[in-house]
Formats: C-alpha cells, structure tokens, sequence
C-alpha cells in the first residue's frame, strides 16, 4: 500500500503543472435554478456586440459543465435550453489570462412557454462521448413490451445468447451495472435479473467499452450500464403504461413524482406475466466403443414468467450545495418451466437402437433486494466535488427441478429397468455490499484530477440436493450423495484510483491508475475444502485526444483490465441438463487478465457524423468453456483456463441524417479472434474472421406516428472446440401521440422472420456436435403510455444568475 500512496503523491504533484495554450479557455456550468440538478445540452455561446454574430460556444455535457476556446475581446454570453429563460451578460475576456472560469449559470423555467414548445423532428436514439456510447432507449420503439434482456439485444455490439450470456464486440466477461453500480448479477442470474426489468422502466443504456481507472477493472468486454427512469420534475406528476403482445404476454406500470423547491420523491411499480416458447434440437456423433454412432435431441418447452419491480426513492437537498439520496429497490419473481425431450439413439445405418422420453419441471421463486444511500457535496461553483454512497443487494432465489424419463428399446417396447424419477433442489443466495468514495478538483488552467476508494464485498452460496428413483426404490427418489453438494464463496474486493486530465492546445490527455487488492475463498460443503486466492494489482489507463478541428478529432487510448471468474464458473456442482449432458463449475479458475488498445477517429458533417475505432485485446488465462466426453457416453461442459486470446477489430459507426424527418445509425463491426488452449489438450486452439451488423432507422411521419427499424447480424464466434453459429433478426414498430403528446401507442414485431436462435458447432477427436436452440422472439406487441400531472411557476422576473467564477463587471439584461 505505501507503493500505491507513492504513486499516487507523484501524480498529485503533476495536477500543479499548468499546461501552455495561445487560446482563452472558457468553461463553466449550467443549473437548473428551481431543483439544482444538471442541465445537459444547453447552448452557450458569445455573441459579437455590434450584430449579435456567433462568434464561439458550445454545449454543455451530461453533468452540465461546458468548455470551448476562443480569442480575447468584448462579447455578449448569451445560454439557453428549451423551456427556460435565456441569460445574458455582457463579459470582456482579457488577452493576459489563458483561462476563464463562468462559474454556475442558473437558468429557470419558461412558465408562459413551458408546455407550447413542439418539436417536430427525430429524436436521436445515439450519443458517443470519449469512453463510452449512450443509447437513448426510451425513445425506442421496437423495445416497448419487452424485458431488459431482450432490449440490450437489439443494441449494437451486443449479442446475448441461449444461457443469458452476453458478450460486446464479440468478447464476454461483461460487467453489468445498474445506475451506475456494480449489481449482484452473475452466471445464470444475469438473464433471469435482467427479465425481471420491463424495457419501459429503462431510460438509457451505456456501453463503455474501455472504461478507464474510475471504473472497476473487472469487466474485461467494458461494462454496461442500465440507467433506469426516474423522473425530477416539480409537483406531482407521472405516467402509467401497459402492453400486451401474442400469446399471453402482458405489461403494466406506474411511475409516480413529486417534487418541491427541496426534495424531489419518485416511486415505481411495474409487473409483468410472459408466457414463452422454447424448441431446440441436437445431433452428436460418436467415435466411442460399445455406444450406438449417433444421438439426436428434439426438445420443446415453454416457460410462464411473472415480476414484480419495485423502486422507491427521495432527493434531498440538505443545503445549498449538498444532495442527499436514499432508494429502495425490490425484484420479485415466479416462474414455471415445462420441457419435453425426446432422444434416439441411432446405429451407423440409421436404424433406431433406443430411445426415450424425458419430462421436465421447474419452479423457482425469487426475490432480489438492494437498497442504498449516497451523498453529493458540490464544494464551490468551480466544479470542485465530493461524493460518497453505500449499498446493499442481496438476492434469494429457490429452484426444484423434477424429471422422469421412460426408455423404449428399438421396437418402441418400454422397459421399466431403464426408467427412472429425479428430483434437485437447488437453493440459491447471495449478497453485495458497494461503499465507495470519489473527490473531483478542476484547477484554473483547466486541469483536473479525480480520485477515490470502493469497496465491493460479496458472498454467493449455491446448493443442491440431487436425488433419484427407480424400480430398486419404487421409483421414490432418493439423494445421491455424489451428487449433492454445497459451494460458499467469499469475495473482497479493495480499490483506490487517481486520474489526471488536461489540454494543451488541440491535445487532451486523461492518465489513471487504480490498484485493487483481492480476497477470495471457495469452500466445499461435502469434502469441507478451502480454496483461497488473494492477489493485488495495478491497472493504468492512458486516453489521449487531438482535436483536428471542430466535429474532427483523433483518439488514442490503452486501459489494462481483469475478469474474475464468477460463481458458475466456480462452483463445483453438476448441474443436469439430461443423462447424456452435464456441466460443471472449475472452484481453481484463475482471473483473466486483458490489455486493450483503441484509435478511434471521429468527423462530423452537418447530416453526417462518422465514428471509426481500430481496436486490439489481448487476453491471458482466457476463461473458456470446454466440452469432454467420458467413457460413458456422458458429455460435461466445464470451465477452464486457456493460455491466451487475441481479438483486432475495426468498428465503424455511420450517423446519417437522411431528411429532417428520417436518420439512420449503421454500425459495423470486422473482428479476428484467435484462441489458444493447447495447455488444456493439443490442437484445442482455433480463429475465425467474423463481423457484426446494426441498422437502426427512424423515420417521422409529421402529425401523424414515427416508425422505427432495427435489424442485426453477428457472425461465427470462435471457440477452442468449434464456434458459436451467425445469426440475424429484423425487428419493426411504430409510435402515435395522442392528447397533445400526453399519450402514447405503439405497435412493434420482434424477430420478423424468427430468425434469431442460438446454434453452437462443437468438434472433438472423441465426438462431433451440432446443437440449436431457440426461445420465442417473434412477438408482436401494443402498448399505451398516458402522462400526467406537471408543474407551472407563476409568472414572474427572470431569476437566471451566475454565481462563482471570474467577475468581468458586466450587467445582465
């Protein structure tokens, strides 16, 4: 620990450098003067006093603040944002000073205008910032009705498969982060969480796909960040919404507000009952001794899902520049799951040799917590901050699998010394405790430096009680004690990270270190093995920018990452999917660690904006999924340490403005994987070229609906043993106002052609197999959304001010 405090004393020290410019550099903030919150792009710009002549600006960003450059001389600042009151003042920037400090403009709402602003246009979905890209899914058509899960499919860069898993620019190990915190989501939970969060309560969602220091360095595909809805107006004001789409599925939900000149309260529910097909299909060849060639599987199944999502929540603002949050969060699930499988064992003629029948049943209940409570100290008006936040999530799921399955030799004759009747009960719980810390000082010479400290401590226990019966037992099933077992894993996880950001000139640069120091122990319930791993390391990242000219800038940035292997991937217990296929967890994986390097270029044109990255990642003890097959005939799917993975894509996002009313966002994205695993079994590596398409298209028919595209094709995903298969989809909707856009009704199909399913290819000197699998995707959906309340000032004097910042003797007018 005294290295990283030495590290980090140096780097203060370089936060009193001041950085040389020919330019003024002029920054400041923009507020809401009612409720103290952000306002983010509003316009700011200098104006030339003889003719009113835009001379510099800019826009603010997502945390209000704003910069730009301009030369010295006599100007009128003039800032806006639609709904509010515009602010002037007469300002006089002096040739001796490099930088220009405005301070915190307020601005207050329009109360005679307000509500009589229209703007017809398309509102866009996308928005790309220096480490990450936002996408604006309220606005998104084609997702009303549909859980979380299925929202971030249609995304670019995204693909989720059959098991939940999900993977960005073709690389996994994804963090998931819900508001901006890490969530206890991991393995098979991801997608069953996931589920329970309607697409209706998700206002936007991020892809970070370098994150720098601040950010936890697990993550080593980026981290995703779900931002959902929470409303801030002032006085009592909400909206409800439901849905409704083919074969019973149903959606319904309230978002309440209230807001006062000091606290802002805001309180959610929404429920949803889904009912959803499955159907998959395998064939596996043999190349065993004593066991019929081949195999075939043809599964059907269907699921009936329902969730509860609870949020509640206050604002608080203790003081002029404190804010004090506190929210309570509650998932609640019940799901019923129904499956059939039919198996033929076929000789190498054809002919059938055996087959059999086997029913599944599964239920499970769930109910997923989190609660917390953050603080936000705007020091001075200067950007100067401090915030800190605790949270608590624990999650309890129960699951109870039943299955009988009867066996027919090859004249369809059942044979009842073959039959037999299993039963696994397989609780589940989990808990993450999140406190972190984080201080922000901007300097005069347009400096700043970040840092702080987290601490994210989590426990995850998995059981089951495995049991089965046959004629020997009366078909009363009895545990199997090889077979049941008990995993507890502990983990702790200490960071500390500094950041230095500065300009010089057209140059930007962002340098950051965080070092993160790790306990983790598995313990064995059956053989009461204890399996400790503790290690510490330093993770740097560098982002560094060069603005060519105005929309015209070139990035360059290197962040180095760790994925920690999570609980599926670690606990030691079987888990049946029938006779013939298991997987297992490995508790001795190790953490994957990955260097990644970005240039990215970025031009834009009035209609046009072009977004380029050339990307490289290199990955070692790459955790990967292995297939073997015993002697008896038995496949187990476990995980594994492969020695490395290189990955070199180039990413291009194209952003047109085809009419005023018609835009179109086209992503690309061509990729080399290679894969190397030949410390596990020779000749386990393998690489592939693959690519990625997204075409999102929205077009606005004025005074009458919107219509909205979205279509997408992920090509072969390399494995050591074979690769994941392409897939594509197409999915359609369009949106209609009503009641002076008060109302919504939308109307939307997923998956058009019910294309998108999951194919995997797997190769072995031992076996061959090729297996689909699909859920339901083509659905079809309406939905109505009705808002309310709202809030109006009486008319009265312009209260916009600027507070804080240089003084330039100017009056407002």
């Amino acid at each position: 620990m005294n290295k990283i405090s030495l590290v980090f004393s140096l780097i203060f020290m370089m936060s009193s450098f001041d950085a040389f410019t020919q330019e003024i550099r002029v920054k400041g903030k923009v507020m809401d003067g009612n409720r103290e919150i952000a306002l983010e792009f509003a316009n700011i710009a200098l104006l030339s006093p003889s003719d009113s002549i835009v001379v510099a600006g800019g826009m603010s960003d997502l945390n209000g603040g704003f910069e730009f450059q301009t030369t010295a001389g006599d100007y009128i600042l003039r800032v806006g944002f639609i709904g509010y009151l515009e602010f002037h003042e007469r300002i006089t920037l002096v040739a001796n000073k490099n930088s220009v400090n405005l301070g915190t403009i307020t601005l207050v709402e329009d109360a005679q205008n307000l509500d009589e602003v229209v703007v017809e246009g398309v509102t866009s979905m996308f928005e790309s910032d220096i480490d990450k890209r936002t996408y604006n899914v309220e606005n998104s058509i084609v997702a009303e009705g549909q859980t979380a899960s299925q929202l971030l499919s249609t995304l670019p860069s995204i693909q989720v498969d059959d098991e939940g898993g999900i993977t960005m620019r073709g690389s996994g190990n994804i963090l998931i982060y819900i508001n901006g915190r890490p969530s206890n989501l991991s393995g098979d939970d991801t997608e069953s969480i996931l589920s329970q969060f309607p697409a209706n309560s998700i206002k936007s969602v991020e892809l970070i796909t370098n994150p720098s220091s601040r950010y936890d360095a697990t993550g080593v595909g980026g981290i995703i960040n779900i931002v959902l809805k929470k409303n801030e107006k002032t006085g009592f004001n909400g909206q409800v919404n439901a849905s409704v789409g083919t074969r019973e599925k149903y959606q319904a939900g309230i978002n309440l507000n209230y807001g006062t000149e000091k606290a802002n309260f805001y309180a959610s529910y929404n429920w949803q009952d889904r009912r959803q097909l499955e159907n998959g299909e395998s064939a596996r060849n043999n190349y065993l001794e004593g066991f019929s060639p081949r195999l075939e599987q043809v599964q059907d199944g269907h699921e009936v899902e329902q969730t509860h999502l609870i949020r509640v929540g206050v604002d608080y603002s203790v003081s002029d520049r404190g804010l004090l949050g506190v929210y309570f969060q509650g998932n609640f699930d019940d799901e019923v799951e129904f499956s059939d499988i039919r198996q033929r064992n076929l000789s190498q003629s054809g002919s059938l040799d055996s087959s059999s029948i086997r029913i599944n049943d599964e239920f499970s209940n769930s109910g997923n917590y989190e609660g917390g409570i953050n603080y936000t100290w705007n020091i001075d008006s200067l950007g100067q901050k401090f915030y800190t936040s605790l949270s608590y999530a624990y999650d309890d799921r129960d699951q109870r699998d039943f299955s009988d399955q009867a066996y027919f030799d090859a004249d369809g004759n059942s044979d009842l010394t073959k039959r037999f009747i299993q039963r696994n009960n397989r609780p589940r719980t989990s808990t993450l405790y999140v406190a972190q810390m984080d201080y922000e000082k901007p300097f005069q010479n347009g400096a700043s430096i970040e840092t702080g400290l987290k601490a994210t401590i989590g426990n995850w226990q998995r059981s089951q009680e495995f049991a089965q019966g046959d004629e020997f037992t009366d078909f009363v099933p009895a545990v199997v004690d090889s077979l049941s077992d008990g995993y507890d894993f502990d983990e702790k996880v200490y960071a500390a990270y500094f950041t230095y950001r500065n300009t010089m000139g057209k140059f930007g640069y962002q340098l950051g270190l965080r070092g993160e120091y790790t306990e983790t122990l598995g313990e064995t319930v059956r053989d009461q093995e204890s399996i400790p791993n503790n290690y510490f390391n330093v993770f740097p990242s560098a982002f560094l920018s060069y603005s060519i000219a105005e929309e015209n800038e070139l990035t360059l940035n290197y962040t180095r990452r760790i994925s920690r292997p999570g609980i599926w991937g670690l606990a030691p217990l079987y888990r049946l999917r029938d006779q013939y296929n298991f997987s297992i967890g490995n508790p001795y994986l190790q953490p994957e660690f990955t260097d990644s390097y970005e240039v990215g270029y970025m031009k834009g044109w009035e209609k046009y904006l072009l977004n380029a990255t050339v990307y490289h990642r290199y990955s070692t003890d790459v955790e990967t999924r292995i297939t073997i097959l015993t002697d008896d005939n038995v496949a187990i799917q476990s995980r594994q340490n492969a020695d490395t993975r290189s990955s070199t894509g180039f990413e291009l996002i194209n952003q047109i403005q085809v009419f005023n009313n018609l835009d179109a966002t086209l992503t690309g994205n061509l990729f080399y994987s290679k894969v190397n695993a030949e410390n596990i079994e020779e000749d386990f590596s393998n690489e592939n070229f693959s690519w990625t398409l997204n075409l999102l298209a929205n077009w606005l028919i004025p005074n009458w609906f919107s219509v909205q595209a979205q279509g997408n094709y992920r090509g072969p995903i390399v494995l050591p043993q074979g690769q994941i298969e392409p897939q594509y989809s197409l999915n359609m909707g369009i949106r209609k106002d009503l009641f002076n856009g008060k109302a919504t009704i939308s109307a939307n199909v997923s998956d058009i052609f019910n294309t998108r399913n999951f194919r995997i290819t797997t190769t072995n000197p031992r076996f061959d197999e090729r297996r689909v699998f699909q859920r339901e995707t083509r659905v079809g959906t309406l939905a109505f959304t009705y808002r309310f309340g709202g809030f109006k000032e009486k008319n009265g004097e312009n209260n916009s001010r600027r507070e804080g910042g240089d003084n330039f003797g100017g009056d407002d007018f």
